[in-house]
Formats: structure tokens, C-alpha cells, sequence
């Protein structure tokens, strides 16, 4: 995946749609692509008429991923595209947290989501007066929070992170206790790569992620041969030992990459594996399909409609982006 390449405003008879046709069959069936490729249209349109800037999870639909994303990525790649974008609008594919991220960073521009339910059940364990208390029992340990977090939690934080970065931050800390929030298994993971003892939050969980368990693992392997299994930091730690490879959904590409198993199963959201079929058309993803109903909110008509009327605008009260902006900056400057 090009991080770093921003598509152009595509002409209908160009190539674009030719190939973005092509990379859809891999996963859509032709009466539904058929039915996208005229709102894909229209929602490029409507970008170059409102100077308009979209940013796409690893986690969006392939119509959504391929068609209209301007920069694709996981979490960090994307809060760092956020920080250094020039548009009148960035309108957010992905779910509520991220485009907090995004207007934490863009004070003067418009952050638009196409849905604003699209919650996220970590961000939902948790709360600024829970990260108060904790700070409270635990005086003077630095706080890191997870970016699947809210600009309020965010803001009691010393250094946000993601996923891909997690251990780095961590270990940039001279404390030798940290508190992490709110992912407990990710908070396991990481315990089990440091010295640091880390202080986690029990009621963290992603619901997609928490699903996974080692029969699954299993299962699959006495099933595929020449199988490699990839899974996502957010697993639970025994899961985590069971498979090949643990890391983001960047860092999952890579490997891959790098690798040339013919049997993948990617641990994580399936709309992951669903976007990667295309880049890797000679491997065989195996799906679990956990799917993130939060994630799956966001579609083609939401986001036409989101930019066609300008709705649902992310706001943060400048208080709290103030705070949050510097826990976020921190992340950025370290990596």
C-alpha cells in the first residue's frame, strides 16, 4: 500500500476506473460493482469541488478503500497524514476516535465523518474521570493511551500510540512503571517485550479482536498447508504466542511482503484481507470474517452525502484539543 501517494481526481474515461474495476473483483460481486462505481464517481466530484481530502482505515470496504480513499493506512500512518494535509475539508473513513485524531490536529480546517455512530468499543471502555482516578492511585507514573481512544482521554495523557509504535513509546519513558490505556491485551502484549511494568485497564477490549482464540489458530493450520498466520496486537496474549507474526495492519502488509506463504490468515477485521487481495493476487486469504460493525458504517452513500450536504462535523472543544493535541505530538516527534 502507497501511503504517501494521493490519488488524482480521476476521469471517467480514464484508466483509474478500469483498474479500480479490476481490483474490486477480487472481492465483489459485478452487480455491486456496478452499483458503486457511479456514487465513486460522483463522490470524486464532489471532492475536487470542495477541496476535499479523504483518509481510508486498512479497515474500509474495498469500494471504499480502492475507490475514493485519498491516503490509505492504519492508524498512525493516517494521524500523520492528518498533521500535514492541505484541504478545506478532510473528511475520515474510518471510525469517531480517528476523526477526533484529525480535528485535534486540523484546528482550522472542517473534519467530517459520513457516520458519526461509528463508535469503537475500546474508545467506549473508558473515560477522562476513569484516567483521573487512575492517575490519582498511581501519582507521578506517566500515562500512555492507545489512540483508539476519545480527544477527553487523550487528554489526560502524557504520549498517545498506536499499535505500530506501542513498545517504542513505552520504552521512550524514564519511569519504570507506565500506565497504558485502554487495551488490556494489548497492554499484556507489550508487558511481555519490556522490562517496564505496565499498569493496564481491565475493561479494555476490542470486540473484533477478543473473538480470536488458539482452536481458531489451530484449526487452520491441521486445514492449510504452507499457512501463515498474522495477528493483530489487539489478540489476546496466548493467541498472540500461537501465531507467526504480531503487528499492525501496516506492519502486517510488510511481512507479507516479505514472505511468500501461500496461505494467509490475517487475525484481525476482515476487511483487512479483503483490501490486501488485490495487491497479493497470488496468495489465498483465508477469512474469519470478525468483522467491526462500527468500521462497516461507514459507505459509499454516507460519505456522498457527507460531503455533498457538508454533515457531521467532528468538533473538540479547544480545551481538551489543546491538551490532547500534546499527548499527540508527542507520539508524532518520537516516530
Amino acid at each position: 500500500m502507497n501511503l504517501d501517494r494521493m490519488k488524482t481526481v480521476p476521469n471517467p474515461e480514464t484508466s483509474f476506473f478500469r483498474n479500480l474495476t479490476e481490483k474490486l473483483r477480487s472481492t465483489m460481486p459485478e452487480h455491486e460493482i456496478d452499483e458503486a462505481l457511479p456514487l465513486i464517481k460522483e463522490i470524486h466530484l464532489l471532492k475536487k469541488e470542495k477541496n476535499a481530502l479523504i483518509l481510508g482505515h486498512n479497515y474500509m470496504t474495498p469500494d471504499v478503500y480502492h475507490g475514493v480513499s485519498d491516503f490509505t493506512g492504519d492508524s498512525l500512518a493516517l494521524a500523520r497524514k492528518a498533521a500535514s494535509v492541505d484541504s478545506d475539508i478532510i473528511l475520515f473513513n474510518g471510525v469517531h476516535f480517528m476523526a477526533e485524531t484529525a480535528a485535534i490536529l486540523n484546528p482550522d480546517r472542517l473534519v467530517l465523518i459520513s457516520d458519526p455512530k461509528a463508535g469503537c468499543s475500546l474508545a467506549e471502555s473508558i473515560n477522562a474521570e476513569d484516567v483521573r482516578e487512575l492517575k490519582r492511585q498511581f501519582p507521578d507514573i506517566p500515562v500512555v493511551t492507545y489512540v483508539n481512544c476519545s480527544a477527553a482521554v487523550k487528554a489526560e495523557t502524557d504520549i498517545c500510540c498506536t499499535s505500530a509504535n506501542a513498545l517504542q513509546v513505552i520504552e521512550s519513558l524514564p519511569s519504570s512503571k507506565v500506565i497504558f490505556l485502554p487495551d488490556v491485551y494489548l497492554a499484556q502484549n507489550i508487558q511481555n517485550q519490556t522490562d517496564k511494568e505496565i499498569i493496564s485497564w481491565e475493561k479494555g477490549k476490542c470486540m473484533v479482536h477478543e473473538q480470536y482464540n488458539v482452536d481458531d489458530l489451530n484449526a487452520a493450520r491441521n486445514q492449510f498447508d504452507d499457512l501463515l498466520i498474522i495477528a493483530h496486537p489487539e489478540c489476546p496474549p496466548q493467541v498472540i504466542e500461537s501465531a507467526d507474526f504480531s503487528g499492525s495492519t501496516s506492519e502486517m502488509s510488510s511481512y507479507i511482503a516479505k514472505n511468500h506463504a501461500k496461505n494467509l490468515l490475517l487475525l484481525t477485521e476482515c476487511g483487512m484481507a479483503d483490501n490486501l487481495r488485490s495487491e497479493f493476487q497470488d496468495r489465498h486469504f483465508i477469512s474469519t470474517c470478525h468483522t467491526c460493525p462500527h468500521m462497516k458504517r461507514i459507505h459509499l452513500k454516507g460519505i456522498r452525502d457527507s460531503l455533498l450536504y457538508t454533515q457531521y462535523e467532528v468538533k473538540v472543544p479547544e480545551e481538551i484539543r489543546i491538551k490532547a493535541r500534546k499527548a499527540v505530538d508527542r507520539m508524532l516527534t518520537l516516530v
